[in-house]
């Protein structure tokens, strides 16, 4: 059965309660498959939101994912270099998330 999608949400969230996202979308008539991930640079666990919707609704969205977003400022290390030595403290933002807003051509619901 066709949708009627034509965008795609992908967020990438970092933080403590990914949950309290969905059920914040879900109040507000959004469904999000979740998917667990893995953050690059800090290795951080985070969810990874896929948020099928129309265009007009991409702004009620996002507010509700930046509501949620929780970024703070945090200090970090890098891994050791081969010599060993730890390196120097880094400023990182941590926890928060970015939203990637796709075109969908088709969607489609079995």
């Amino acid at each position: 059965m066709e949708t009627n999608y034509d965008k795609l949400i992908l967020a990438v969230i970092t933080g403590e309660n990914p949950a309290e996202t969905v059920l914040d979308l879900n109040r507000n008539g959004f469904y999000a498959t979740m998917l667990s991930s893995t953050g690059g640079f800090l290795r951080k666990k985070s969810v990874t939101l896929m948020i099928g919707l129309m265009k007009e609704d991409i702004e009620t969205v996002l507010d509700i994912l930046g509501k949620h977003s929780g970024a703070h400022a945090a200090v970090t290390y890098i891994e050791p270099a081969e010599s060993g030595a730890m390196s120097a403290p880094v400023k990182v933002q941590e926890g928060g998330t970015v939203a990637f807003v796709l075109n969908v051509d088709r969607s489609l619901k079995f």
